[in-house]
């Protein structure tokens, strides 16, 4: 018996035996039978009417159906279509990037939190498209939210729209090859003209352009570049925005991006390096972004393009004062640091380098950084020139430099030329001690090496 049954079951062709499933009463039956259904792949959930599918969908987080989204090529087509619909669109592009209600922190860390999971969404729901339509697409679901433009927001200062949608792109392309990534950056820069607007602000008056200046500053730090967590990918997209110009319009677009600003207007202050010595708040971010070009080793940065940059920098929009110039450089690091003086050495810039040396000191003196290290740098930098005579001459240099400096000073204060807060007897005050101590630590270091 166990035979017969056995031969009638194989002489039933598969086809015919799920036929029958499908006709019996049974939800898991059918559910398990239904494979060669096209919508098979909706699982239970191809019980439901389309409609109750996207009811379900509200009630659940952006973080559940971003994992809804992959069980299925079928499933994430159907959160495709509630994305966009105006339902979708309104209960997931939050657009409520004013509201002063909440502390500002816990509202910034929560709306940029559902940007990131929404970024997530969408790189799994569009997985399996071409880059280029990819972008296509989330640009026309995201082409409603106004402060996401370039220009689209009235009060962009105060304004959440590109740091939210900074973090989007950055969750939705992480991951991503070097080419996805150039494509995307070209995306961006045809759908906002972003090469045009950075032509007129390199080649105009420094400040002729202030509210474009702005604008660019914003989504160039809002949007590329700010929420990276991996040095590399914060160089990949600073690379991308300067190399395209010359040397000269990469110094501006690193100052409009992350030079001083005013703090009533958010604008950029163009005099702020020339006028009088600066704090250390105003260059961090220009330091820090020397820093990212130089020590993430990339191919398209050679140590030499990063000091002609400095170099550069230093007289945007004109001559710096020295002071902000060896500020810029200890922020900088000391590899950075060296390397800057150590070209001005073999370029046979020795009286400029001495100069340079005695404002290091300056500014070691002011913010209480020890003065060995100006010392020693100093030490490092005369072995760069190579014959003792040379080297003795810059010693020479330096020397009459901190007399130099110090008689211009004094000068300047003696002929009545004094600020109201006596700003000026107060830097060549702290001048003197400069010298004072840069001058100890040379004896101590002297003495420390005849004594061995």
């Amino acid at each position: 018996m166990a035979s017969r049954i056995n031969t009638s079951f194989t002489l039933i062709p598969n086809q015919k035996y799920r036929r029958s499933n499908r006709r019996s009463n049974s939800y898991f039956s059918d559910t398990l039978g239904s494979e060669s259904q096209p919508l098979s792949t909706l699982g239970n959930f191809k019980a439901l009417p389309l409609e109750i599918f996207q009811i379900i969908l509200r009630y659940l987080s952006v973080k559940d159906i971003s994992m809804l989204s992959m069980v299925s090529k079928t499933v994430s087509q159907h959160i495709i279509n509630y994305i966009s619909t105006s339902s979708g669109s309104k209960r997931l592009l939050l657009q409520d990037f004013h509201n002063l209600e909440l502390p500002s922190k816990r509202q910034d860390s929560a709306i940029l939190e559902h940007y990131r999971s929404l970024g997530l969404l969408f790189k799994r729901c569009t997985l399996l498209l071409p880059t280029r339509e990819r972008l296509k697409y989330i640009h026309r679901i995201l082409a409603e939210v106004s402060c996401f433009k370039f220009n689209g927001c009235a009060a962009p200062i105060q304004c959440l729209g590109l740091p939210c949608y900074g973090m989007f792109l950055q969750t939705l392309t992480a991951g991503w090859d070097e080419l996805e990534c150039h494509r995307v950056y070209n995306f961006l820069c045809e759908l906002t003209d972003l090469s045009r607007k950075m032509q007129t602000v390199v080649c105009s008056k420094p400040g002729s352009a202030r509210k474009l200046e702005l604008r660019i500053r914003l989504f160039c730090r809002s949007v590329l570049l700010d929420h990276w967590i991996h040095q590399s990918d914060s160089a990949f997209w600073l690379t991308r925005i300067l190399k395209p110009w010359p040397m000269v319009n990469q110094a501006r677009l690193l100052y409009i991006i992350f030079g001083p600003i005013s703090p009533q207007d958010g604008q950029v202050v163009w005099q702020k390096m020339i006028e009088e010595p600066t704090d250390e708040s105003s260059l961090k971010g220009l330091a820090d972004a020397i820093k990212l070009l130089y020590d993430t080793g990339t191919k398209e940065w050679t140590a030499d393009d990063v000091i002609s940059l400095v170099d550069e920098l230093s007289v945007v929009p004109r001559e710096w004062l020295l002071e902000n110039n060896a500020r810029l450089l200890i922020l900088s690091g000391n590899n950075i640091c060296f390397t800057f003086m150590a070209s001005k050495a073999v370029n046979g810039r020795a009286i400029e380098l001495a100069k340079l040396i005695v404002f290091l000191a300056l500014v070691c003196e002011k913010e209480l950084y020890c003065m060995d290290w100006a010392v020693k740098m100093m030490q490092k930098v005369c072995k760069v020139f190579s014959t003792p005579v040379e080297r003795n001459n810059f010693l020479q240099s330096v020397a009459s430099a901190f007399a130099c400096v110090i008689m211009e000073m004094l000068q300047s204060i003696m002929s009545g030329d004094r600020d109201e807060d006596d700003r000026s007897f107060l830097n060549l005050f702290h001048l003197v001690h400069a010298q004072a101590n840069f001058h100890k630590e040379v004896l101590y270091l002297t003495m420390n090496t005849l004594s061995t």
